[in-house]
């Protein structure tokens, strides 16, 4: 009979034929593998699956329930070659997700940000302009990670200062003008890193001193260290992924500060935001409002509008 690594190997051939990019999946049924033959197991159960799926306590309900449903598409492919297989039950854990609270950098925290990131250690003096230039862009545009480390040179209009990205969240296309001070950052960058990687020619507008596309695993190591270094997150081994501040939180920062600025020139915020959440590359202008309730500077703002509203209607 086939081992359950080379039915794995096979399973996620299969999948990957069929155009599924499975990089979670990939990288994690892997270790439940190594997991269930470390138990001298060489059929996958449904008591297994749990202790898996559940391995680390501190991990959230949908880490866990995510974690399971992985386990389950696999083990109901295997079963129809290994009877053995057990199926765990669908639902079987809870999946109570809760959005985390935006940590709201100031300005202060953006330019140490940028500051520290600028004096990475680099053999080439790259890598701090890269990322510093990276951490900058999210700061000030509210881009995903994942959108900033996927531009290419020709998604980067130097010249009419916009930026085009091709494969957002949803694989939604669109267009991100950027302020003449954000152009002109790019601009430098640009010059310096063909200067520094003369001859190399990729298709990536940011990369590492290798010549490589930058990574957002790489973009979020690098943020780590930074985060320690200027005291916005624990030292080593205290800080553990996603515990505070994180990159994505500058996305936050940027929704917040736009629509902060809004109530205090007394823009018209409803008629606004749906330009915001098209900006953002949100699937709607409901992703936007949420801002009002999770940040309480911005929901006394809008408690304050409402109101000074009600008072100038009452005759």
């Amino acid at each position: 009979m086939t081992t359950l690594a080379d039915a794995l190997a096979d399973y996620l051939a299969l999948r990957h034929s069929l155009g599924f990019e499975l990089r979670q999946t990939a990288r994690d049924l892997p270790r439940f593998v190594r997991f269930i033959e470390g138990r001298g197991a060489t059929a996958i159960t449904t008591e297994l699956a749990l202790q898996w799926a559940q391995e680390n306590p501190a991990a959230s309900s949908v880490t866990h329930a995510d974690r399971l449903a992985m386990v389950r598409r696999f083990a109901a492919w295997r079963s129809a070659a290994d009877p053995r297989t057990e199926i765990p039950p669908a639902r079987l854990l809870p999946r109570r997700y809760q959005r985390p609270a935006p940590y709201i950098y100031s300005d202060e925290e953006v330019a140490k940000i940028v500051s520290a990131a600028a004096d990475l250690p680099s053999h080439r003096g790259l890598r701090g302009l890269t990322f510093s230039t990276v951490f900058g862009l999210l700061a000030v545009t509210g881009m995903r990670i994942g959108e900033v480390v996927a531009l290419d040179r020709d998604d980067v209009d130097l010249q009419a200062g916009v930026l085009s990205v091709r494969e957002g969240k949803l694989g939604k296309h669109r267009f991100v003008p950027i302020h003449a001070t954000t152009q002109q950052a790019l601009v430098h960058y640009a010059a310096r890193r063909d200067a520094i990687l003369a001859g190399v020619k990729v298709p990536a507008f940011f990369v590492s001193e290798r010549g490589r596309r930058v990574t957002a695993f790489s973009a979020w190591d690098n943020f780590v260290r930074v985060a320690r270094q200027i005291g916005l997150r624990p030292p080593a081994p205290e800080d553990r992924r996603g515990r505070g501040p994180r990159q994505h939180d500058l996305r936050h920062r940027f929704a917040v500060a736009t629509l902060i600025d809004w109530y205090r020139a007394g823009a018209d915020v409803d008629r606004e935001i749906p330009k915001l959440a098209t900006y953002l590359g949100h699937k709607g202008p409901a992703e936007v409002y949420w801002y009002l309730q999770a940040v309480p500077q911005l929901l006394e703002l809008a408690t304050e509008r409402g109101r000074g509203a009600a008072q100038g209607g009452v005759s």
